[in-house]
């Protein structure tokens, strides 16, 4: 078994719609890629922040310029007209849990993608107005996106943490913690310890600056120690992201002995061999 579930049917940008995102022809597109690739579960897990529902959980200004699009239409579509699993992928707010819960479980998720793209109101990887590396201490935003990651696995609020280090996204060239990382990584350990979340494995890192699999083997092994399950995806944008480098991800698991991966149907985990 093979899994991709941190996948975008709606490309970044304003140009590109709803409309022409939420179609069947544009949904097979993605599984003809996902069949070719070995992908036997695949599902779509847009961001929260590009629906209208989004503002009753946060008003942030760049959720406002982004939420226009019906998060009822959107899960109507996935589940009516398409063989892909349902999911989303709704960052973690902090202070806005339980607005975020009456969203989440007004639908019927296959799964939850949790994710830290914030930290209160700036963006770890979002360069321009919102960028928290302005005038920031590296070690201080490292140190405080793993503690609210490990808030987030706390809540029980998701059943997946989506790229658990993307901190690191700028890599060598951008800002870098003066301590060891394994350090910061403690901060999120007792949430994660605590919870019942299983830990994206995500090749999309490959694709960004840092150009490494997120998360980092240290991080990795210190979840699998507390006995959190692998969920494997690329956190695709188009089809052709679809199992990016699945390759060296399976290499990659191999090498810390995981043979079995998460799959989700109506919040259900079960675990699967790696085929």
């Amino acid at each position: 078994m093979l899994t991709d579930y941190h996948v975008h049917l709606r490309r970044d940008g304003a140009e590109h719609t709803a409309e022409e995102a939420f179609t069947t022809s544009n949904a097979e597109r993605y599984q003809e890629v996902a069949a070719e690739r070995g992908v036997q579960a695949l599902g779509a897990s847009e961001h929260v922040h590009r629906f209208r529902q989004a503002l009753e959980v946060w008003q942030h200004p760049f959720w406002q310029d982004s939420a226009r699009d019906d998060l009822d239409e959107y899960c109507e579509f996935v589940r009516n007209e398409t063989t892909l699993a349902l999911g989303i992928e709704a960052d973690y707010i902090a202070g806005a849990e339980d607005r975020m819960a009456n969203l989440l479980d007004a639908r019927d998720w296959d799964y939850v993608i949790g994710s830290v793209h914030f930290i209160q109101n700036r963006a770890i990887d979002m360069p321009g107005e919102w960028d928290i590396w302005r005038g920031s201490d590296p070690d201080k935003v490292w140190r405080r996106y793993f503690e609210t990651l490990g808030e987030a696995a706390r809540t029980g609020l998701y059943d997946i943490i989506a790229h658990p280090d993307l901190v690191k996204v700028w890599g060598e060239d951008g800002p870098r913690p003066e301590r060891d990382p394994r350090f910061h990584y403690e901060a999120a350990m007792d949430g994660i310890a605590s919870s019942d979340v299983a830990i994206e494995v995500s090749t999309a890192g490959l694709r960004k600056p840092v150009e490494e699999i997120y998360p980092a083997r240290a991080f990795l092994e210190m979840c699998l120690e507390v006995g959190r399950p692998v969920a494997l995806s690329s956190d695709a944008h188009t089809p052709n992201d679809l199992a990016y480098r699945y390759d060296e991800a399976l290499e990659y698991l191999d090498s810390l002995d995981v043979r079995e991966l998460a799959v989700f149907e109506r919040r259900r985990r079960r675990m699967e061999p790696i085929g």
